[in-house]
Parts: C-alpha cells; structure tokens; sequence
C-alpha cells in the first residue's frame, strides 16, 4: 500500500471516529471478510468463525482511534484479529484438539465400509465436495496455534515476511524459516494420506457417510457448499510483494476464500444502527 493510499485511509479513520457512520461502514466492508476467513481458517468451523468475526470486528470499531497511521490499516486489522483468535477459547477445537496422528489414524482404520446410506437424498458428488473442503480445514487445527497462523498468514494471504513477522513479533527470516517447515509438513501430510490432493487412500466419496456418522457433516447445513466463493485477491490487500518461499503453493488449493455470512454482516450493522455506537467516539 503506497503512501497515498495510507492517508487516506488515516482519513477516513478520522471521520470514522468522530462520528461518521458511512466513513466506519467503509472501513469494516474493506476488511470483515478477510477478518472472517482468518477465522474460519483459524478456528476450524463456520459457527466459531461468525463468533470470532464479530468478537473482532467490535474490537477493531472500539480501537479505532488508536490507529495511528503507522502500518497499513489492514495490517493493524489482522494484528488485532491474530492476537484475539491465539487467545480465542470458545470454539469447538480448543476443547477437542486435533493432532496428525490421530487424523492419519483415523483415514487408516475408519470402518467406512459399516456404515450405512445416511445422504437423506443429498447428491453425493455435493456431499463429497463439502467433506473435502471442511476435512482440509479443519486438518489445520492439528497445527499449534501460531503454526496455523503462520500457514494461515504466508499460504492463503501471502502476506509479505516483513509484514507476517511484525504482526506476530518474530523476525522476517524466521518467519519464513517456519513457514517453509509447516508448509512442508502440510503437504507430506496431504500427499502419504489425501487422495484429493496427494496420493493418499482417502477419497472423500467413499467416506461420506463415515463422514456424516461421525459429525464431521451435516446433509442438511452444508457450510462450505452454500458460501459465496470469492477471488483470491480480495485476501491479499496488505501483500507488498508475492514471496516464492518454496514449491508448495499447489498443494494447498483447499485454502478458497469465502464472503462473510449474512448473518455476521445483519449483526454488524444491527450494531452500527445502534446508539451503542457512540462508545466510537467516546474511546
């Protein structure tokens, strides 16, 4: 982001501030669906991320006058985001971890074959696709929590080293040295197991009933399916320069940005709509 573009948006932070409610609609439309697909990334599910996605975009309109213009203002955004979602305890893995053993365990010896048709007449090409990309998802939460965020940061937004260091206060070159590493652990994972994206014995048609047995689907309220996908670029604002850190870029196509659900967007603007909206000015 070139200087230009960071006083004015400096700018529009200033009106927001004192009192401007278009200059704030602005600022959280510029940012609220990268906010939630950190989330969702983050925290493994549609329902935790919404939470979070809220919890952080509240924060971001509270704080607001503590933004100085320093760092671009997405950057700034995603400081706040991180340091909330590293903290965040509520969602469903905190209290069910995942690990890559017990995942690798599980696509070796799930008895797929025992289980009987539970589709509920859902086409089961639809089903295999919501498998694959909440599998793929949620096989994050078997990183530690700032592994995921290094992936999460250099993988899907490609954010400048720089950029990813200052936000979680590592240097540049070790911020690159971890993001090689997990992303290579990633994708020697994918490929011994996956066979969507490597050359592993899991196919996601094959195990969708196990899938819906197990909780992991729900035929009925298919997240990943019924999200509006939206371009890749629209998650890269705060990217200065694209960084070809290694040869692994392919393997993680599963990272697909989405629009931040109705829902989120009805709640924010409830809020804006609000005379709760006055604590703006008042911080």
């Amino acid at each position: 982001m070139n200087k230009k573009e960071n006083e004015e948006l400096k700018a529009l932070v200033d009106k927001a501030t004192a009192g401007d409610k278009n200059a704030l609609e602005t600022l959280i439309a510029s940012v609220q669906d990268i906010v939630f697909n950190l989330s969702l990334r983050m925290l493994g599910t549609f329902a935790d991320a919404e939470d979070a996605t809220q919890d952080i975009l509240l924060k971001m309109i509270t704080h607001l006058s503590s933004f100085r213009g320093d760092s671009a203002f997405t950057t700034w955004v995603f400081r706040i985001a991180v340091n909330h979602l590293k903290n965040y305890k509520k969602h469903m893995f905190a209290h069910h971890p995942l690990s890559f053993e017990y995942y690798g365990n599980d696509i070796e010896n799930g008895k797929i074959e025992d289980v009987p048709d539970l589709t509920q007449n859902v086409e089961k090409d639809i089903l295999a696709e919501e498998l694959k990309m909440s599998c793929t998802n949620v096989m994050l939460q078997c990183l530690d929590m700032e592994s995921r965020c290094i992936f999460i940061l250099g993988t899907m937004f490609k954010i400048d080293s720089r950029i990813a260091g200052d936000i979680l206060e590592m240097t540049p070159e070790a911020y690159r040295q971890r993001l090689s590493r997990i992303r290579k652990k990633m994708a020697d994972f994918l490929g011994e197991y996956c066979g969507e994206y490597g050359r592993g014995r899991c196919k996601c048609k094959e195990r969708v009933n196990y899938a819906i047995q197990s909780h992991r689907i729900n035929p009925l309220q298919l997240d990943y399916m019924k999200a509006t996908e939206i371009p890749i670029q629209t998650m890269i604002d705060v990217k200065n320069a694209m960084e070809d850190i290694d040869g692994l870029s392919q393997d993680f196509s599963f990272c697909k940005p989405y629009q931040s659900p109705e829902r989120t967007r009805h709640l924010i603007q409830e809020f804006l709509d609000s005379k709760q909206l006055s604590i703006v000015q008042k911080s």
